[in-house]
């Protein structure tokens, strides 16, 4: 096995067990390991730090899989945290109301590059890097044995998998080709997910908590749903009484399976609207025409893909929020996010005081809001904390 020397004064963050090591910490790789290979990586004195996976294509070179000299990385290292990382989500799996969540999340599992999705019976598999590609039939023939699932599908076709110098793919890995649209339960409401085709793996799992709170205050309200996807939010809206539950988003697909995810869970359809476009615009259009709503929702998608977009994502979501704010009524509330794991909680705070000062309204703090448990934030690694939420009253 090769070895990757770390530079005098880079080896602290290995230490604390963080799993990511730049191309920029690393002094030298003795032997000739191919990307994709496990190497050991060593201080400038030959002692043992931690074991992982290489790819000189990627800016992460290394990502550590154990920090035990003792642990090999073969099959049996695989099967056990995946055993570790069902085991997590016992609690889910055995809940009657909910059969779709996260069953791997990357790095907070300590599989790095390695996501697993169940949605009822079905799984679906992401294979982000290079050293995950090397493992990923090993790792279809373990979720196999271990969970029987009528198909496992995958879904590795994200960009960030150019970075690692791997094509977009995706397609069937075992068992039977899954249905265009898989039915799946979330507390126990009803939906209709595009497992080959929809955004991440068909269905924004790690917003399940979030919608049940929201849905609170949907009692009884007017509700705008920006971003609305397939209508995750809308439908509880919908479930918890709102009177009416406009859903905007920019692709029609989307919205088409959203007004099916209504009527599956039995909503009159005079109750919702769809409207497809631009939302900055519309909402814009909406303050101009006086429209105004009880309940604003707002969860874009990723504004600050690097660290260099950051400015700029956050003047998108001041400029967001505060049309948000201006069409709200008094009282009103606005659950807003941000999946960017570049802008922590502290920043996107900052982002709606600023929103609120220029549209003129106090803004109440209700509660703060983050992903679900089924995608843990690992200590050692503050990056696994990506989604946050603010639920706020608006007056």
């Amino acid at each position: 096995m090769s070895d990757v020397i770390l530079k005098p004064g880079k080896v602290k963050p290995v230490r604390n067990r963080h799993p990511w090591i730049f191309s920029g910490a690393i002094q030298r790789i003795k032997g000739n390991p191919a990307n994709g290979d496990i190497v050991n990586i060593l201080d400038t004195r030959s002692r043992f730090l931690a074991r992982g996976y290489l790819n000189r294509l990627s800016q992460i070179t290394v990502r550590i899989l154990t920090w035990n000299d003792d642990e090999n990385i073969d099959e049996d290292f695989f099967l056990r945290r995946l055993q570790n990382a069902i085991a997590a989500r016992s609690a889910l799996k055995k809940a009657p109301d909910t059969n779709a969540f996260r069953l791997c999340y990357g790095e907070s599992d300590l599989i790095p590059g390695l996501i697993v999705d169940r949605y009822e019976e079905h799984l679906i598999l992401q294979a982000l890097t290079m050293g995950i590609e090397r493992w990923k039939e090993c790792i279809a023939d373990l979720l196999l044995d271990l969970l029987h699932p009528q198909s496992i599908y995958e879904r590795s076709d994200v960009p960030s998998r150019r970075k690692e110098g791997l094509p977009l793919t995706a397609g069937s890995l075992r068992g039977s080709e899954p249905p265009d649209l898989v039915e799946t339960k979330e507390n126990g409401h009803r939906f209709l997910v595009d497992i080959k085709k929809g955004q991440k793996t068909g269905f924004y799992l790690d917003q399940r908590e979030n919608r049940r709170k929201v849905s609170l205050y949907c009692k009884e309200a007017r509700v705008l749903n920006c971003f609305a996807y397939t209508g995750g939010f809308s439908v509880y809206a919908a479930a918890a009484g709102a009177i009416s539950v406009d859903n905007v988003d920019s692709s029609i697909g989307a919205l088409e399976i959203a007004s099916q995810n209504m009527a599956l869970n039995g909503f009159e359809q005079s109750s919702a609207q769809y409207t497809t476009g631009d939302v900055f615009q519309l909402l814009r259009d909406y303050g101009h025409e006086g429209r105004t709503f009880d309940l604003i929702i707002l969860d874009p998608p990723k504004f600050a893909p690097s660290q260099g977009k950051v400015a700029a994502a956050c003047r998108g979501y001041k400029d967001i929020n505060l049309l948000a704010m201006r069409i709200l009524k008094p009282g009103g509330i606005l659950a807003t996010f941000s999946c960017s794991s570049l802008i922590n909680t502290s920043l996107f705070q900052k982002v709606l005081f600023g929103a609120s000062v220029d549209a003129g309204r106090d803004v109440h703090i209700i509660e703060y809001l983050s992903q679900g448990s089924d995608h843990p934030v690992l200590l050692t690694f503050p990056e696994s904390a990506y989604l946050k939420g603010l639920l706020c009253r608006v007056h």
